[in-house]
């Protein structure tokens, strides 16, 4: 049963496009100690904990995270195949010579893109990155501004790259643990046949086999990826997703500080994990709406029709405290009015989904369907009609 909708008609001066600010009223965990930290449900994007989650920090290599994007985008338009073999510049190899993470590929060697992606996310290598951006985009440069672009498509606002696998640069590059995981969840959304090379936990290449840093897939069979980072800057990084139940989290750390690699990426691994456990048991997610089917009918005046159909471009879905449910509310608003000619697509209302009277979502309702200006006879009618309302 979706919660009952409660329509009334304002004149709306401002129509929000996502989240309002309520609270859900569940304490996160007290003991973490990421410096940054931020945990959102990857079907609704609700954020259910964080701390200093929009503070700019360093990628380090979860910018490998926005390569694979890349890379998987131009597989699937198809400017890009699984067994093309790609040429090994100089530049790359030597990339993978400027720190551990590397997947031994050989200068003027040719490697297939697909062992590359492998070496790019199970082995973290900084040298397969080089190579999949410059045959992606010729030079690594012009491959930043690709994943640059794709950071605002993405709302990435305090997101900045210079380079494709996130080593020091001598430049600003930045990030947040709020814009990184929802990185994380477009790709998942987005690329679900790709996402699995997430979960590999070793690959060989050149005769050496390395494992992956995200030590979650061997402790937690509901982990189905992540990537991890560190820098001596940037500290500890983990981004990872976990299911269960048919419900997806997607949780970012960053900033952990420790005294050795194990240690570290240990400490990563504990409070992520703490964080899915926590959230699996403290929420649940609820589809409310359907995407593109009508919630409610506006009057229209001086139109070919009298009444619009109004709903949502995409489908609605939620994430509140567990037994929560019954005490969902939803109202819709509606501009005061409106008049001919009606632009489909365009908003003209606003669902609001309340939980105890705050509001939790906030979207805009839209035209179904366009509708034109009717003739003159109709546009007398109702100018007289809207001055007598």
């Amino acid at each position: 049963m979706m919660p009952r909708l409660v329509v009334s008609v304002l004149l709306l001066a401002l129509l929000l496009p996502g989240l309002a600010g309520a609270s859900l009223r569940v304490s996160p965990p007290s003991d973490l100690t990421a410096r940054n930290y931020v945990l959102l449900d990857a079907v609704s994007g609700m954020v259910l904990a964080e701390r200093a989650a929009n503070e700019r920090v360093e990628p380090a290599s979860l910018t490998k995270i926005m390569t694979a994007y890349i890379v998987f985008k131009e597989l699937q338009d198809g400017r890009l195949a699984l067994n093309e073999p790609v040429d090994v510049s100089e530049r790359a190899w030597r990339t993978g010579m400027r720190g551990a993470s590397r997947m031994f590929i050989e200068v003027n060697t040719q490697v297939g893109v697909e062992e590359l992606i492998r070496g790019m996310i199970v082995q973290s290598g900084n040298d397969a990155c080089v190579a999949l951006a410059e045959r992606i985009a010729g030079t690594e440069g012009a491959f930043v501004d690709m994943m640059n672009a794709q950071a605002r498509a993405l709302g990435m606002y305090d997101t900045q790259f210079q380079n494709s696998h996130g080593l020091p640069s001598d430049a600003a590059q930045y990030t947040t643990a709020h814009d990184i995981a929802v990185l994380m969840q477009a790709l998942i959304r987005n690329f679900p046949e790709y996402y699995s090379y997430y979960s590999e936990r070793s690959f060989t290449f050149n005769g050496i086999s390395q494992s992956n840093r995200n030590i979650l897939l061997w402790r937690d069979d509901s982990v189905d990826g992540g990537k991890t980072g560190w820098t001596s800057n940037a500290g500890y990084n983990l981004v990872s997703s976990a299911q269960r139940d048919g419900m997806r989290l997607v949780a970012a750390v960053m900033g952990i500080q420790a005294g050795d690699h194990e240690q570290g990426g240990r400490i990563r691994a504990n409070e992520s994990q703490a964080l899915f456990n926590w959230g699996f048991r403290q929420f649940e997610g609820h589809k409310l709406y359907d995407g593109g089917l009508a919630l409610t009918e506006a009057r229209v005046f001086k139109g070919e029709q009298n009444k619009v159909q109004l709903g949502l471009v995409q489908d609605l879905h939620v994430t509140i405290p567990r037994g929560s449910y019954d005490r969902l509310q939803a109202e819709i608003s509606l501009g005061s009015k409106l008049e001919a000619p009606i632009e489909q697509g365009r908003a003209y209302g606003e669902l609001r989904i309340m939980l105890d009277g705050e509001p939790l979502r906030v979207l805009p309702l839209v035209a179904l369907q366009g509708v034109e200006e009717g003739g003159l006879f109709r546009r007398l009618i109702d100018s007289a009609w809207m001055l007598v309302r």
